[in-house]
This record gives C-alpha cells, sequence and structure tokens, in this order.
C-alpha cells in the first residue's frame, strides 16, 4: 500500500454504528468483528467493575455479544444508542452472576477505575494511611446493594449521562439520578477519615 493510499485511510472518518449494524443485518462478517472490537474492552471493564472474577467477567462479554448479535434485527435505535443497549444486555448478565453467587466486591479501584494515588513519602506512617484510605474505601462499597454499585460504576467509571444510565439500568432516569445520590448518602455515612475526603475527591462527591 502505498504512502498516499494508507494516509488517506488513516484519515477516513470511523463508520458510525448504525451503517455496521446495516452492514451486519447484510451478512457482512466483517461487521460484527468491527462492533466487537469497538466495544468489548468497555464492556469487559464494566463487567470486571461488577462481577467477583475474572473468568466471570469473560463469560459475560461472551454472553452479551452473542445475545446481541443474535437479536441486532431487535434492536430498535429510536429507543437508545447501541452502546447503551449493549450495556444493558452486560448489566443483565451480570445481575445473573448476583444470583448465582455470593458476591464478592472487587477490588476499589477496579469498581471505580479508580487511581489511589502513592502517599507523598514511603514511611510506614505513608504507607499505612493509604492501606487505611483503601480499606474504607472497600468497606463503604461493599455495604452498597448491587443496584448503588451499578449506579456508580456508569456513572463515575464509564461516564455515562443519567439518560444513558436509564437506558441501560431499564428505569426512567429520576430513578437513575436517585440510585447515584442515595450511593453518596450511603458512603457518606460509613465513611470517616482520609478514605472519605479521598472518595469524594475522585468521584466529586459533594
Amino acid at each position: 500500500m502505498s504512502d498516499e493510499l494508507r494516509h488517506a485511510n488513516q484519515n477516513m472518518p470511523e463508520p458510525r454504528d448504525a451503517e455496521i449494524i446495516a452492514r451486519c443485518l447484510r451478512g457482512d462478517q466483517q461487521g460484527y468483528a468491527l462492533l466487537y472490537s469497538r466495544y468489548a474492552d468497555g464492556l469487559y471493564r464494566l463487567a470486571a467493575s461488577l462481577v467477583p472474577t475474572v473468568e466471570d467477567a469473560e463469560d459475560v462479554v461472551q454472553e452479551s455479544f452473542v445475545y446481541a448479535f443474535r437479536n441486532l434485527a431487535r434492536y430498535d435505535a429510536e429507543r437508545s444508542a447501541f452502546k447503551s443497549w449493549l450495556y444493558m444486555i452486560a448489566v443483565s448478565r451480570c445481575r445473573n452472576v448476583y444470583r448465582r453467587k455470593q458476591f464478592t466486591l472487587v477490588d476499589p479501584s477496579a469498581l471505580l477505575h479508580l487511581n489511589i494515588p502513592a502517599p507523598d513519602s514511603e514511611t510506614p506512617e505513608a504507607m499505612l494511611a493509604q492501606r487505611s484510605a483503601r480499606d474504607s474505601i472497600q468497606k463503604a462499597l461493599q455495604s452498597l446493594s448491587p443496584a448503588l454499585r451499578e449506579a456508580l460504576v456508569l456513572r463515575y467509571g464509564h461516564g455515562l449521562t443519567y439518560r444513558e444510565m436509564a437506558d441501560v439500568l431499564g428505569c426512567p432516569q429520576k430513578t437513575a439520578e436517585s440510585r447515584v445520590r442515595l450511593a453518596h448518602n450511603r458512603l457518606r455515612n460509613v465513611m470517616q477519615g482520609q478514605g472519605r475526603a479521598l472518595l469524594e475527591e475522585l468521584v466529586q462527591l459533594g
């Protein structure tokens, strides 16, 4: 391939989801591969934030894509974005995991994709303070119901708007907003000291 052609291909706009879906419905297998490559990483991060093991997360991703591709003709772009529809399928599969297994909370930094800062120094006191903050976050998040954890993950881990959250969770937008507020209140009630201050800074509770 010539440099000019390669450069031209790099500058071509990414096809919209609707265009790719139309190709899939015409039997274009490459369209399915494009949808998978576009959303697989985000779907895995979502699942890994909500289920206890890597294997569970991988199963959720696989099951979600299989269901979505088999039911692609039923997707209604007028009702939701494709990403929201796909996330809704994944959340439903995560809930199946909740019912099958006793829920074991994942690491808090994985749950919300939080980068808990390293201590300012390597002194034992600083390391202990960081560990205490992480433990405080862990305990607080463990106190939340799965519905409230889902709300926090979608809002802060994936940056969804409340409208998008409502599509994913299958609830009114006001309900999505109230779940995030309720999660904030629950966290404030159980967290103290540096852990609470750190979480408020990271997810901008206020």
